[in-house]
């Protein structure tokens, strides 16, 4: 069964990067992008086309099993937030192959984003530039569109402030993210939430990885009596000054665990953000740098740079119990949660682990 898999994947892989990648290619990133969303729409809407993807793309096996925070994950592998910003595509994503996904960003208004080119593909970095600017159609109406359906696999919902001047200022900002959380809180819809404080596209920075402002935000977030565990993402580009504000902050607040990393706004443009492997050395020496000073108190979820199963099983062993990707999945194609999967079970059977979260940290103990 495994080399059937095997050989499975490898078939469509070739297919998606000498085929399909090619042609899509040729064409504009936001309107390629948004007709891959319009055609996940439509398979998952559908019993018989959801099981020809599963058929196609599923992998399982019980040595990636795991129950986090209360949680169940059939495997470590997630979607990033950016890519389904509206939650229209949790009917799918599991049977493509995901263990989890993060939706959104979520604001409290809805937003149409910025203005201009939003996407731009650097082939030769295996990177993506982002300036989309949060664009989505506000927590009122994605949250009770999800609070009507059940879904297969576990999902987080990612909230940010609206991008717009007002919430440049603290306290309506901090009352932007209170209002979303509030809402989907009060639903009962998510498994966990995500606290987007580094999102490198959006009015007025990142105001709330400064040390005063994120307190004042979690002291807010406290008195919601949230019934899910929260996560913060991190930005790649703090200082470790900046870090240790932000973990000895978090120790006095009810935050579970961190996002390691958003985009990287360490390049010449004067916006946006870059992903893929223009952000894995940062994203991986914050990982290993926050794992090492909690010591594992958190849950850390690795992301930035994960194009194949060693590079999955790099950011487990230096402290991430989940990875989530993008990019990696647009370069080589939807079949890379199934290669990936399967190749860690390579990899921990390999090194002796008979489950994925025996390798967790183990190259920082």
């Amino acid at each position: 069964m495994e080399k059937t898999i095997e050989i499975r994947n490898n078939i469509i892989g070739f297919l998606y990067r000498n085929v399909i990648k090619q042609i899509a290619f040729q064409f504009d990133p936001e309107k390629m992008h948004n007709f891959f969303l319009a055609t996940g729409k439509i398979i998952g809407s559908n019993i018989i086309t959801k099981k020809i993807t599963r058929d196609l793309f599923y992998y399982e096996n019980k040595m990636l099993n795991q129950t986090i925070l209360g949680i169940k994950f059939k495997n470590p592998v997630g979607l990033s937030a950016g890519f389904d910003k509206n939650a229209e595509l949790l009917n799918i994503l599991g049977d493509v192959g995901f263990g989890f996904a993060e939706v959104g960003s979520v604001t409290k208004l809805q937003c149409d984003g910025n203005p201009g080119v939003r996407l731009e593909r650097i082939v030769e970095k295996k990177s993506i530039w982002v300036n989309f600017g949060l664009n989505n159609n506000g927590a009122d109406e994605i949250s009770h569109r999800l609070k009507k359906e059940k879904y297969n696999i576990p999902f987080a919902v990612s909230i940010a402030k609206t991008n717009c001047a007002a919430t440049a200022n603290d306290k309506v900002g901090i009352q932007d993210y209170v209002y979303s959380l509030k809402k989907f809180n009060e639903l009962n819809v998510g498994n966990f939430f995500v606290l987007n404080i580094s999102c490198p596209n959006a009015y007025g920075g990142q105001p709330f990885s400064r040390a005063d402002a994120y307190e004042s935000l979690l002291k807010e977030v406290s008195k919601l009596k949230m019934k899910k565990p929260i996560f913060v993402k991190l930005s790649p580009d703090l200082t470790k000054k900046e870090i240790d504000s932000i973990i000895e902050i978090s120790n006095k607040n009810k935050i579970a665990g961190f996002i390691i990393s958003n985009l990287t706004k360490k390049h010449d443009r004067s916006n946006g953000g870059l992903s893929g492997k223009m952000v894995e050395d940062r994203s991986n020496a914050l990982l290993s740098y926050v794992y090492s000073k909690t010591k594992g108190k958190y849950v850390l979820i690795g992301v930035g740079g994960v194009f194949s199963a060693e590079d999955a099983y790099k950011k487990i062993k230096l402290g991430a119990s989940l990875v989530s990707l993008i990019t990696g999945m647009i370069f080589n194609g939807p079949n890379l949660m199934s290669e990936i999967n399967q190749g860690l079970v390579k990899l921990l059977k390999k090194d002796g682990y008979k489950n994925i979260s025996e390798a967790i940290g183990v190259d920082l103990k």
